[in-house]
């Protein structure tokens, strides 16, 4: 017997990997090498989550079977393999684990609402066959009640939640699970071949064409090349047609790379922009403790005065704002980005909200909701948390008062209009003094440059000056 094994060792385990599809630094596959003789790992394609999908060419599937594939190789290479499953993962996890003799099944934590009641399902199912569902701490560096106020209570303000955060951190949190010193407990078996997107019920899309790196050698390639950048990401971050993001998102919301690694690498890397990029992950903790302790404001105001504000129905303003159609064009050319991307840069994230709610006066959920069916890095946490900042809705939210003009926000962040010219090619040929706000072009100049306001472009859904003047009233009268 290894001298790292108690004599209460399981004999077979499972590893059941869910949002962490990497084999280094991982919490759940560390435990069960470290304490199993023998172990198998698995994912399962969940039809409970998949059949809420709308559209069957979604990239996040596609992203999530490549790299799975890479995941299934690496694990061939050390002599092992990956099950990967199709159906409801509260009827297959216990299945499987049933039929390899299983008496553990590790992962990490998932503190979604749904996922928690999936997991407490599955640890019932597995209890009746005598075997135990171990769970970890993985996706997050500080979780539920490990940064509380002095008063023993969660933080509903960033900055205070931050310093604490900086302040708690050390070695201890940032350190890498060294699985590697454990891979010889992998099981030696073969499984069955990865099924096709086409038998996932799913269709390619155009995921390899945009040559987003998928996989852990992806998330590796995306950080090697942001060391080079990071520097000046304090800057560079606002200026969507600049190169200035780490484009890590959505390898972090699938755990091809570890939080740890990317956290691990800010503190070393020194420096604003590091310094600054910390703070984005500090950003992420900070959403996911919000929805562990407040699981309420999915689908609900954080501030419950705000629950009932006034929005109107204009079904048609919010497709035209789908389908970057709006009349301004930075709004237009971010919708645009992520319609056929599945990626929006975080400045136009913070545009296009607001001006959904406080230009167009609709409900910030259905844009919630756009976002979380359209995004590559969908998270729901985050997700929320920047639509009710957005939205003057949610904790520590933009104030009420404060509100985006499209047009500076544009001349501001896109002044060449060169990001605009990218996604609306419709207007390649407005003058630079133009371009931010076209509809002001002298209609002389529309027809000499093919850009006619109304026909080929579309004139503005609303006036911003008019359309600011209704949003703070609607506020005021939701004030108690």
């Amino acid at each position: 017997m290894p001298p790292h094994l108690p004599l209460t060792t399981p004999m077979t385990s499972l590893c059941w990997l869910r949002r962490d599809l990497r084999l280094f630094d991982h919490a759940a596959l560390y435990h069960a090498l470290k304490n199993s003789r023998a172990v198998q790992c698995v994912f399962v394609f969940d039809t409970d989550i998949l059949q809420a999908l709308p559209n069957k060419a979604d990239r996040r599937v596609e992203f999530i079977w490549h790299s799975l594939a890479e995941l299934k190789t690496e694990l061939q290479k050390l002599g092992s393999d990956l099950h990967v499953l199709h159906g409801s993962a509260t009827v297959l996890i216990p299945q499987l684990a049933q039929q390899i003799g299983a008496t553990a099944v590790f992962c990490n934590h998932d503190y979604e609402p749904s996922a928690i009641a999936r997991d407490a399902h599955v640890a019932e199912q597995l209890a009746t066959q005598n075997c135990v569902l171990h769970s970890y701490k993985d996706q997050v560096i500080f979780e539920r009640d490990e940064i509380l106020t002095g008063g023993g209570t969660p933080y509903h303000v960033f900055t205070p939640y931050k310093n604490a955060w900086l302040k708690k951190l050390n070695d201890f949190y940032l350190r890498a699970y060294p699985t590697e010193k454990y891979f010889a407990a992998l099981a030696k078996f073969s499984a069955p071949a990865l099924p096709s997107l086409a038998q996932l019920g799913f269709a390619k899309t155009n995921l390899t064409e945009l040559k987003i790196p998928c996989g852990m050698t992806g998330a590796e390639t995306l950080l090697a090349d942001f060391s080079e950048r990071i520097a000046h990401y304090d800057e560079a971050r606002n200026f969507p047609a600049v190169k200035g993001v780490s484009y890590l998102s959505t390898h972090l919301r699938f755990g091809t790379i570890s939080i740890r690694a990317l956290a691990r690498y800010a503190t070393r890397a020194k420096g604003l922009g590091a310094a600054v990029w910390l703070s984005e992950l500090v950003w992420r903790d900070f959403y996911q403790m919000l929805l562990q302790h407040h699981p309420y404001v999915i689908g609900h105001a954080f501030k419950p005065q705000f629950e009932h504000l006034k929005f109107n129905q204009n079904r048609d303003w919010f497709a035209a704002w789908c389908n970057g159609a709006t009349g301004y064009p930075l709004v237009d050319a971010g919708m645009r980005q992520l319609n056929q991307t599945g990626f929006m840069h975080n400045r136009l994230r913070m545009v296009v909200a607001s001006f959904l709610v406080k230009d167009l006066q609709l409900d910030w959920r259905w844009g919630e909701a756009y976002f979380a069916e359209h995004l590559n890095d969908f998270d729901l946490s985050a997700n929320n948390g920047g639509w009710q900042w957005a939205a003057s809705t949610g904790c520590d939210a933009q104030p009420w008062f404060r509100i985006f003009n499209p047009i500076t926000q544009s001349e501001k962040f896109d002044a060449a209009g060169k990001f605009i010219r990218r996604y609306v090619p419709e207007l390649a040929n407005c003058p630079d003094k133009f371009i931010h706000a076209p509809w002001t072009l002298p209609p002389i100049e529309q027809r000499a440059r093919q850009i006619i306001i109304g026909e080929n472009y579309p004139a503005p859904l609303v006036d911003h000056a008019v359309a600011r003047e209704k949003t703070l009233a609607m506020f005021k009268a939701a004030k108690p």
